[in-house]
C-alpha cells in the first residue's frame, strides 16, 4: 500500500496527509525537506547527529520531531516509527546503515531533489505549468556554469534561479511565491545518486542537462570510480530538448549515446576547437554557436572573444569551457547571442576560483582553493604553467600519479601542504623529480598559509605566479576550501604589507 500512495505523490495538490516520512540529517538541505514535508501534513521524524542551534529550535515550531543523536546504526526510533518514505541528505551515502536498512525494507527512498521534482507545481507559470528544470553536474566548474546559466538566461528576459548543490535548495526555489520560468539546478554526484533510485512516478524530466566533464573524485563515498561515473550520467536521463556534452571528454559523449531520453532531444557538442553543425566552440578567438544557428551547416553565431573574457577574468580555458556550457544551455532556451554577450560583460568568478588575489613585486598571487581534485588543479596548471604550486591536503582517496606526471611537471616548484603530505611527495619523487618540492611544516592552522606565502616569495621568479590549487578537500587543516583560500589571501596581503613597511620605513597607507 506504502509503495502504491507513494506513485500518486506528483503534485503539491495530492493527499500528503499524515504521510509518515523520516528526514536524515538536518543542515540546510534536511531542513528544507523537513519544513516542506511539515507544510504539506505529513508526519516527519527528523534524525540527525547535530543541529545548529537555530534548525534544531524550528522543528519543533514547524510541527516536526527531532531525535538528535548516533547514526552509524538503525536508531530503534525509527523502527518504531516505520516510515513510509525516508528523505536523505546528500551526505549519506549508499553504504550508511541507514541507507541499506531502507533499501532492504522496501522502505521508499528519496534525495531532495526528488522531492522537490513531486512538489515542482505549488507555484506555476502563467500558462499553469511550472518551471522548466536545466541539470548541471560535472567533476568541476558545476557552480561557475550554473551561475553563468541563470545569469544569461536573465538576461534574456526569464526569471531563472541557480539552485541545488549551489547552496540554494531547491525545494525553497520551489516554493518560492514569486515563481520562476527555470530552475538552473546544481547536481553533486551524490544527489545525482539518490536520483538514480527513484521510481518512475519520481524521475525527473529536465529540459536540458549537462555533464561538464568526469575525473575520479568523491570515490570513498561511491566505491568506485565506474559507481561515481553512473551517478553522473544520471543526469541526462529523460532529458527533453537539448543534452549538452563536452566534446574533449569522451565518457560525457557516451553519457549521452547511453542515455535515455525523450525522443527528439538534441546532443550538443562543446569544446575550445572548430565547432560542427551541432556544437558550440572557438574560431579564431571568438565564441561561436553552430547549432542554434538556423543555418548550422554553413555558418555560425558569435557569441563573445576571449579577448572580451580576457578583460572580465575569464579567459582560462577551462573558464571558456563553461562559458560555452552555459551558452549551450542558455540558447536551448531561446536567449539570444546578445543577451549572453551583455551577461558576460557583467559576470564576474566566485572568490576562491582561479582568483587573482594581489600582483606584488613580480608575483602574481592566484587562489584556486575551489580545486579540490586534480581535474581541477590541472586546468588551474595549464592555465599558469611554470607557476609556484601550492598543492595537498585531504585527498579523499584520490591518487594524484596522474596530475603530478602530467599537469604537475610544469610547475617550478611545489610546496606541499596537509596533515598527511608523504603520498604527494612520493607522487613528484617517482613522475615529476625535476621539480624542486618543499613540504609545509607547521603545527597550527594559522600558521600554514602565512609559511606558504614566506616560502613561495622566496623562489618565485619575478613574473612569476604562485597558484594556491590543492586538488585536495581541506578538512584536515581548514574548516573548508573557503577558508583555506581567505587564510591565503591573508597572509599574501601581510606578506606585501610587511613588504611595503620595509621599503618605505612607514606602515603603508590604505
Amino acid at each position: 500500500m506504502s509503495a502504491a500512495r507513494l506513485d500518486t505523490l506528483t503534485s503539491w495538490h495530492a493527499d500528503w496527509k499524515g504521510l509518515r516520512v523520516a528526514v536524515l540529517g538536518l543542515s540546510v538541505t534536511g531542513f528544507s525537506a523537513a519544513d516542506t514535508l511539515a507544510e504539506l501534513g505529513a508526519d516527519v521524524l527528523v534524525l540527525s547527529e547535530s543541529a545548529a542551534e537555530e534548525y534544531e529550535r524550528l522543528v519543533p515550531v514547524i510541527g516536526a520531531r527531532l531525535e538528535l543523536g548516533a547514526l552509524d546504526h538503525v536508531p530503534q526510533s525509527l523502527r518504531d516509527f516505520d516510515p513510509e518514505v525516508v528523505v536523505a541528505s546528500p551526505g549519506f551515502s549508499p553504504s550508511h546503515p541507514i541507507i541499506r536498512w531502507t533499501q532492504d525494507a522496501d522502505v521508499g527512498l528519496w534525495g531532495d531533489v526528488e522531492l522537490a521534482w513531486r512538489v515542482r507545481d505549488k507555484v506555476v507559470r502563467a500558462d499553469g505549468t511550472p518551471a522548466e528544470w536545466v541539470l548541471i553536474t560535472g567533476t568541476n566548474g558545476k557552480t561557475t556554469t550554473t551561475q553563468l546559466t541563470a545569469t544569461m538566461l536573465a538576461e534574456g528576459g526569464l526569471r531563472a534561479a541557480p539552485c541545488g548543490n549551489i547552496g540554494i535548495p531547491v525545494l525553497d526555489a520551489v516554493r518560492d511565491p514569486a515563481g520562476f520560468d527555470v530552475l538552473v539546478v546544481e547536481l553533486s554526484s551524490h544527489q545525482l545518486w539518490y536520483i538514480g533510485q527513484s521510481s518512475s512516478a519520481g524521475e525527473l524530466v529536465p529540459y536540458a542537462s549537462v555533464c561538464l566533464n568526469l575525473a575520479d573524485d568523491h570515490l570513498v563515498w561511491h566505491g568506485s570510480a565506474a559507481a561515481y561515473r553512473d551517478a553522473k550520467a544520471f543526469v541526462y536521463r529523460n532529458t527533453r530538448v537539448a543534452c549538452v556534452y563536452n566534446k574533449a571528454d569522451e565518457a560525457t559523449r557516451l553519457m549521452v549515446e547511453d542515455a535515455e531520453v525523450i525522443e527528439g532531444a538534441r546532443a550538443i557538442g562543446f569544446d575550445l576547437g572548430v565547432p560542427g553543425p551541432s556544437d558550440l566552440g572557438v574560431v579564431d578567438g571568438i565564441l561561436a554557436d553552430r547549432a542554434f544557428h538556423p543555418d548550422r551547416a554553413h555558418s555560425a553565431l558569435e557569441l563573445t572573444t576571449i579577448a572580451d573574457l580576457a578583460e572580465a577574468g575569464l579567459s582560462a580555458p577551462h573558464i571558456v569551457e563553461n562559458i560555452l556550457a552555459a551558452s549551450a544551455l542558455a540558447r536551448s532556451l531561446g536567449t539570444a547571442p546578445e543577451a549572453i554577450r551583455r551577461a558576460l560583460q557583467s559576470f564576474r568568478l566566485d572568490e576562491h576560483r582561479i582568483q587573482v588575489i594581489a600582483r606584488h613585486a613580480g608575483i602574481t598571487w592566484v587562489d584556486d582553493s575551489k580545486a579540490t581534485n586534480p581535474h581541477a588543479a590541472a586546468s588551474s596548471l595549464r592555465a599558469y604553467p611554470g607557476a609556484v604550486w601550492v598543492v595537498g591536503g585531504d585527498l579523499k582517496g584520490v591518487d594524484l600519479s596522474e596530475l603530478v606526471a602530467d599537469a604537475g611537471r610544469t610547475a617550478s616548484a611545489a610546496l606541499v601542504i596537509g596533515v598527511k603530505r608523504g603520498e604527494v611527495v612520493a607522487a613528484f619523487e617517482r613522475h615529476a623529480p625535476g621539480v624542486p618540492v618543499i613540504e609545509v611544516v607547521t603545527g597550527e592552522t594559522e600558521d600554514v598559509m602565512t609559511r606558504v606565502v614566506e616560502l613561495a616569495a622566496g623562489i618565485a621568479d619575478d613574473g612569476g605566479t604562485v597558484l594556491l590549487a590543492p586538488a585536495a578537500a581541506s578538512f584536515d587543516q581548514f574548516t573548508s576550501y573557503g577558508d583555506r583560500g581567505h587564510r591565503f589571501a591573508d597572509a599574501v596581503r601581510k606578506w606585501i604589507d610587511r613588504g611595503s613597511a620595509d621599503d618605505t620605513g612607514s606602515p603603508p597607507t590604505r
